[in-house]
C-alpha cells in the first residue's frame, strides 16, 4: 500500500510538470510568435521636425536610424488636429464618426461605443500600457483605463500647464511627476518594457512635445539658443525664431529618449520582436520650415496634415524601405493587428486599410485612394496626385507640393470626381456628429475608484472667469460673489458614498470662504482655513512666451463624504459665504470611492 501510494504521488509529480512544462511551451510560443508594439506619438512635431526629411537645423540620429533600419512614408497624412488623431489612431474610422469634434470641454471624448486598438491588443492576451497625453476622455470608462490600457501614467487633457514635477495621474490617482515630463513619461515606458519581457505588450507612448508651452531642460536649450538657422519657413516674416528655436530643441529631446527606448529593447534582446511605430499628431505648431508645403497646424492643406511615418520592424520589413503610396492615420490600427496576427473583427466598418502588403511586399498590388482631412468646416481631400482644397482648389502635388497654382481648368474630370468624394463624406460621415453634444461627465462608474472633475469641464456661472481662454489646463478664478458657482452636468452611475477633495488656493486675507457641493438633495459643506497662496509658476522655464494658462501648485482640500445618488444631474461648487474680497481660486474636484473593491 505504502509503495503504491508513492506511485500515485510520483504519477502525480509527473503529470504537474508535464503541465507546467506545457504552459511553460505556450507561453515561450506566444513571446516567440507575438511581436511587441512600441507606438510613439508626438505632439505638434511638423513632418520637416527631422534631420531624416532635410531639416539641417535639427539633429535626430535615433529617430533617422529607425528610419534607415525600417520603412518610412513619404506622404503619411493625420488630423489638423490633436484629439481627431488620437481618436483615429486607437480606433481606424473618422473622428467625427467616434463624437470627437473639439480639443475641450467634453468634445474631445471619444465615444463609448468605438472599440479602441488597445482594447483588441488587451484581449489578445497583451500587456497594455500608454504613458503621456491622453486627450480621448478623462471621466471612467473614457479614461486610458477604460479604453483598453492596465496602465496609464501622463494626464488625460489636451495640452499641460508644466513640464517640470508636474501633477499627473497613475490609473486614475494624482501624483506628482519626476523632472522633465518627456524623460519621465520614457522613464515609465521602459520600466514596464522590463517588467513585461517574457509577455507581449503593447505600449503607446504619446509624448506631448513639442507642443506648448515651450519648456525644455536647458541642456536641450542650449543647443539651439545661438544657433544660426539656415532652414526658414516659405514666408520667412511669418517665422518666430525663437518659438522655433525652441521646438527644435523640443524635438532632439524626443530623439534622445528615443534612442533610449530602442538601447532597452536591445538590452533586453527584444528589437527582432518590436515592431515600432514613430509619427505626429498634425503639422507642425508655428511658421517654420516644413518642406516649402502650405499649412501648418489646424489646416487641412498639406503641411497641417502630413506627418512622419516610421515602422521597424527587423528581420520583417526591409531596411531603408521608403513607401510612396498616399497613406493615413486610418490605416494603423488594421496594419499593426494584422502585422502582429491578432484577430481583429470590428464591430463597426473601418475607414482605413492595412498597410501590411506595402511594408512586407516587394511589388504589391495597390490602388489608387482618396484620403479626407477635415477639421470642423474645412475639409481636403488627397488622391496620389492632387489634393482639393477647403475652397475647392485642385493642385496638382507632383509638381506643385507647395500648393501655388490652382489646375482646376486643366484636370475637370478629376477636380469633379474629388468634388464628389467631398460631397459624399459630408454626407455619409460629418452627417455623424450630431449638432449638440448630449453626453454628460460619467461619476462613480462602478469598476474605477477616482472620478476627476476639472475646472476644463466646467461652467462657470455669474463673476467666475478661466484663467485663460482655452480650458484644458485652466482654473477658475474671481470668485466674489455668493451667488456665483461652477456646475457641470453628470451622470451618476453608482449611489454611494463620496470622499470629495478639492484643490484650491487662497490668499490669507481670504480665508474663511464656506464651500458646498450639491447633487440632487445631498450637500457637503466645509470652511476654508488654511491660506495657500503660492506663484504662478511656468514662465520661468518657458523659451517663449505662452498662449495658454500659466498654473500654480494647487492645494488638496478635503471636504469630507458627500453620498450621491445614481442619477443624471447638475453637479455644483458654491461659495455660500464669503467673508473676504474672493473665495478661492478652484483647480479640480476628486471624487473616490468609499470601500472600493477592485474586481481581480
Amino acid at each position: 500500500m505504502i509503495q503504491q501510494h508513492f506511485s500515485l504521488i510520483g504519477i502525480k509529480c509527473c503529470l504537474l510538470f508535464i503541465t507546467h512544462l506545457v504552459l511553460f511551451s505556450c507561453i515561450q510560443n506566444q513571446r516567440n510568435t507575438a511581436p511587441n508594439i512600441l507606438f510613439i506619438l508626438t505632439d505638434d512635431q511638423g513632418w520637416g521636425d527631422l534631420s531624416i526629411n532635410g531639416n539641417s537645423n535639427i539633429n535626430t540620429p535615433n529617430i533617422d536610424n529607425l528610419a534607415n533600419q525600417g520603412a518610412i512614408f513619404d506622404r503619411f497624412y493625420v488630423s489638423p488636429v490633436c484629439s481627431p488623431t488620437r481618436a483615429e489612431l486607437l480606433t481606424g474610422r473618422y473622428h467625427v464618426r467616434g463624437g470627437v469634434y473639439s480639443t475641450s470641454a467634453g468634445g474631445e471624448r471619444l465615444d463609448l461605443d468605438e472599440t479602441t486598438i488597445a482594447q483588441t491588443f488587451q484581449q489578445a492576451g497583451y500587456q497594455t500600457a500608454a504613458f503621456g497625453k491622453w486627450h480621448n476622455g478623462m471621466q471612467y470608462p473614457y479614461h486610458p483605463n477604460g479604453r483598453g490600457f492596465d496602465e496609464f501614467y501622463g494626464f488625460c487633457s489636451g495640452h499641460w500647464g508644466n513640464y517640470f514635477d508636474p501633477l499627473l495621474e497613475h490609473n486614475g490617482k494624482l501624483v506628482h511627476g519626476e523632472g522633465f515630463i518627456i524623460d519621465d513619461f520614457t522613464n515609465k515606458a521602459m520600466a514596464f518594457i522590463e517588467q513585461n519581457q517574457n509577455q507581449p505588450f503593447f505600449l503607446y507612448l504619446p509624448y506631448n512635445t513639442p507642443h506648448s508651452p515651450m519648456q525644455i531642460p536647458e541642456e536641450w536649450w542650449k543647443k539651439q539658443e545661438n544657433k544660426e538657422l539656415k532652414m526658414l519657413h516659405r514666408d520667412p516674416e511669418k517665422e518666430d525664431i525663437q518659438h522655433t528655436k525652441a521646438a527644435l530643441a523640443m524635438c532632439e529631446n524626443i530623439d534622445w529618449n528615443v534612442g533610449r527606448l530602442v538601447r532597452k529593447l536591445n538590452e533586453l534582446e527584444l528589437t527582432d520582436n518590436t515592431i515600432i511605430v514613430y509619427l505626429s499628431d498634425n503639422g507642425p505648431n508655428g511658421y517654420r520650415w516644413n518642406g516649402e508645403m502650405k499649412g501648418k497646424k489646424g489646416s487641412t492643406d498639406e503641411g497641417g496634415v502630413r506627418s512622419p511615418l516610421i515602422i521597424q520592424w527587423k528581420g520583417q520589413i526591409d531596411p531603408g524601405k521608403k513607401i510612396t503610396q498616399i497613406a493615413s492615420i486610418l490605416d494603423l490600427n488594421p496594419t499593426l493587428t494584422q502585422l502582429a496576427g491578432v484577430e481583429f473583427s470590428p464591430d463597426k466598418p473601418l475607414d482605413g486599410k492595412s498597410l501590411k502588403p506595402l511594408l512586407v511586399e516587394n511589388d504589391p498590388k495597390w490602388e489608387d485612394r482618396f484620403i479626407v482631412n477635415n477639421w470642423r468646416k474645412s475639409i481636403s481631400v488627397r488622391s496620389q496626385q492632387f489634393r482639393l482644397d477647403s475652397d475647392n482648389n485642385l493642385f496638382d502635388m507632383t509638381k506643385d507640393p507647395g500648393q501655388n497654382t490652382d489646375v482646376s481648368e486643366l484636370h475637370i474630370e478629376t477636380k469633379n470626381e474629388m468634388m464628389k468624394i467631398k460631397e459624399l463624406w459630408k454626407k455619409d460621415v460629418l452627417s455623424e456628429l450630431p449638432e449638440k453634444d448630449l453626453r454628460t461627465f460619467p461619476v462613480g462608474h462602478p469598476e474605477f475608484e477616482y472620478t476627476q472633475i476639472p475646472a476644463r469641464d466646467g461652467e462657470a456661472h455669474g463673476n467666475i472667469q478661466r484663467s485663460n481662454r482655452w480650458p484644458n489646463c485652466s482654473y477658475f478664478t474671481n470668485w466674489i460673489d455668493e451667488e456665483d458657482f461652477i456646475s457641470w452636468d453628470v451622470n451618476v452611475l453608482e449611489e454611494g458614498n463620496y470622499n470629495a477633495t478639492i484643490y484650491y488656493t487662497c490668499s490669507e486675507d481670504n480665508t474663511g470662504a464656506t464651500i458646498e457641493l450639491f447633487f440632487d438633495a445631498d450637500t457637503l459643506k466645509t470652511k476654508i482655513t488654511k491660506p495657500h497662496n503660492p506663484p504662478l509658476i511656468g514662465m520661468e522655464y518657458d523659451r517663449h512666451k505662452r498662449i495658454e494658462s500659466y498654473v500654480k501648485d494647487f492645494k488638496p482640500l478635503e471636504m469630507g463624504i458627500i453620498h450621491l445618488n445614481k442619477n443624471k444631474g447638475r453637479l455644483i461648487l458654491q461659495a455660500t459665504d464669503i467673508p473676504g474680497s474672493e473665495a478661492l481660486d478652484f483647480r479640480l474636484l476628486m471624487l473616490q470611492k468609499r470601500n472600493f473593491t477592485p474586481e481581480l
